[in-house]
């Protein structure tokens, strides 16, 4: 098969995979077609008040847990978290958080699953990895969605409980191309038997319960597979830059038989289900990063008052001062992103799939930033472990800890790079749909004659739009106060943002899902939008109980990243991405491989891509 045959299949196996109907509206993709609504995220949806009230009991039983219960500098050292917290968490229910109280979970709102683990996230990343691959892309997750009443019946219970679930997909030679899948289910009676090795499986080393992707003849089929099935062996527990206390493996299949009743929805459904499951499965990180920054802002605040040098404290020399500025605007915009996105999802008004996706790129980056300067910050106390630091009489601050455990966060469930071209699908679908056969190399020519008829109707109502808006008028958004500004911002960036698309639809036509650092810039000024709204927002609804104080932080916020927004537009069109690409092609032919002369790789010796072969099976029981 040639090398554009196997893009087109790849391509093609994620276009059947998408969600391609917008039953309900998007303000996301609103904004990247130019339209702010504000009216869809504001006033924001409230919950019930007995929602708020269980939700706000647990957060705090939560917290009274791991004070009390859970040492974060032992699962550091020992790499493990024990089995008494994890007994200790199933039995407040933390295993069940998203699970309804029909089949004996918490079914807590989505708000306050992201405020657990945000709790959770800013004391023990790992423990925050267990509980959301358990319940965001684990088991209770997609039988939510798209599983038989028989099934949920059957398995959701057990999740709520403590019984441990993970999902697998990813395979040694399969990240983000699911066309490459090569795990098979094949139908055998009432069973399928499953043979394949999934690599990175997190909780996977002590799941009872997982979530299979399998290839069903030419689809991807997803299963719940009982993890202690004969014919599993979990061959490693694989040790990382972080997050060492997490159980991801290696798990192979071997003639695994599964009942046909643990099919989960139809064949080849498997991709689909992940993807709709991410939808609100990807919350989690966002809250995990925004409870890593709001620390952050603890850890710099304390600090920047108690480090004296050249005869004042070190957070009143400007240099310092910009750092810690940086980095509460920061918590307090990834905050309300995470805040406005969970209630989005809780109320079910809005299709938050770009939302969702835009949240876990734009809190990824901006968390792991943040830490960053906080580790500079500390300077030489920010490199030295948190061990290290209290054995010899100082405070055990982890802050290189923290920064390594929230480094997987641009890769999990998705990379920054995947995200943007998936955001990007979605964000300029109503260009596709109008004019998708027209920027299709492979179009006929008939077929472009009827999408040119096709889009010249579209972009004849919708360019006009473009040229001006509610943002050219001085007095709009006035009940924001302070921060209508940057409403009116907002308002008029949406619509250059739009009018940028295009331009680059025009310009590279076909080409165009090609160019995907200029797809990335567009991206990422959508995210910087929409988290300057939900910055403006949550300060509006903040003002009421704080005053001022939350207007200081969003206006902070919004002109930081209205600066970085300046950046990324002058980037579209003024850059090194042509000679970058060219150098890159050159670097992989071998051109400059004098560059390599005079080092030593320490790498140690083996495939770039393999399995481990043989050995004993290393999955372990809590018990």
């Amino acid at each position: 098969m040639t090398e554009h045959a196997k893009y087109a299949e790849s391509r093609e196996v994620g276009e059947q995979a998408r969600e391609t109907e917008w039953t309900r509206p998007s303000f996301a993709k609103q904004l990247f077609l130019g339209d702010f609504r504000l009216d869809l995220v504001h006033p924001v949806p409230s919950l019930p008040g007995d929602a708020t009230r269980r939700g706000e009991e647990f957060v705090r039983a939560m917290r009274r847990f791991l004070d009390a219960e859970v040492d974060p500098a032992l699962i550091e050292r020992t790499a493990q978290v024990p089995d008494e917290v994890v007994k200790g968490l199933a039995q407040l229910g933390a295993f069940g958080m998203t699970i309804g109280k029909e089949y004996g979970g918490l079914g807590l709102p989505y708000l306050y699953y992201c405020r657990t683990l945000m709790l959770v996230g800013s004391y023990c990343p790992a423990l925050a990895t267990l509980l959301s691959a358990h319940q965001s892309i684990g088991v209770p997750q997609p039988l939510k969605l798209f599983g038989t009443e028989e099934q949920k019946r059957e398995f959701l219970p057990r999740c709520a409980r403590g019984e441990i679930s993970a999902f697998l997909l990813t395979e040694p030679d399969v990240g983000s191309d699911p066309a490459r899948l090569s795990t098979t289910a094949v139908r055998d009676g009432d069973d399928y038997v499953l043979d394949g090795v999934k690599l990175w499986t997190t909780n996977g080393v002590v799941a009872d319960l997982l979530v299979v992707m399998a290839r069903t003849g030419k689809k991807i089929s997803a299963f719940v597979v009982e993890a202690d099935s004969p014919g599993i062996t979990v061959r490693r527990r694989n040790g990382f830059m972080g997050l060492r206390g997490i159980e991801n493996g290696v798990t192979e299949f071997s003639q695994v038989r599964v009942p046909a009743k643990n099919l989960i929805g139809k064949e080849g459904q498997g991709l689909k289900i992940a993807l709709t499951t991410l939808n609100t499965g990807r919350l989690s990180l966002p809250a995990t990063c925004a409870g890593n920054t709001k620390w952050a802002v603890k850890i710099a605040r304390e600090w920047g008052n108690e480090r004296v040098q050249w005869g004042r404290e070190v957070g009143r020399h400007e240099a310092v001062a910009t750092k810690i500025a940086f980095i509460a605007a920061t918590a307090y915009a990834l905050e309300a992103v995470c805040e406005l996105t969970s209630r989005m999802a809780d109320d079910q008004r809005n299709d938050i799939r770009i939302e969702a996706a835009l949240a876990k790129l734009f809190a990824s980056e901006l968390s792991y930033q943040a830490l960053d300067e906080l580790v500079q910050m500390r300077g030489g106390r920010g490199y030295e472990t948190a061990e290290s630091l209290a054995a010899r009489g100082e405070r055990g601050v982890p802050a290189e800890q923290m920064l390594r455990d929230s480094r997987i966060n641009r890769i999990f469930e998705g990379s920054s790079e995947i995200m943007h071209l998936m955001i990007t699908r979605e964000a300029v679908d109503a260009h596709l749909s109008a004019a998708g056969e027209l920027i299709n190399p492979d179009a006929s020519r008939q077929e472009r004659a009827q999408a040119l008829r096709r889009a010249g109707r579209f972009y004849a109502t919708w360019l006009p739009t473009l040229v001006a808006g509610t943002g050219n008028l001085p007095t709009a958004y006035a009940g924001f106060g302070p921060l209508s500004a940057h409403l009116r911002f907002v308002e008029r960036t949406s619509r250059k943002l739009a009018r940028s698309t295009f331009y680059g639809m025009s310009r590279w036509q076909g080409g165009l899902e090609h160019k995907q650092v200029f797809l990335g810039r567009i991206v990422d000024i959508g995210a910087e939008l929409y988290a300057m709204t939900a910055a403006c927002v949550k300060a509006e609804e903040d003002s009421k109980d704080l005053g001022q104080r939350p207007y200081e932080l969003a206006d902070t916020f919004c002109h930081q990243a209205r600066h970085r927004v300046a950046a990324l537009f002058e980037r579209l069109w003024d850059n090194s991405d042509h000679q970058d690409v060219r150098l890159a092609g050159y670097v992989l032919d071998g051109r400059y491989d004098f560059l390599e002369e005079g080092v030593l790789d320490p790498s140690i010796e083996g495939p770039w891509i393999g399995a481990p072969e043989g050995g004993e099976n290393v999955r372990r029981k809590i018990l």
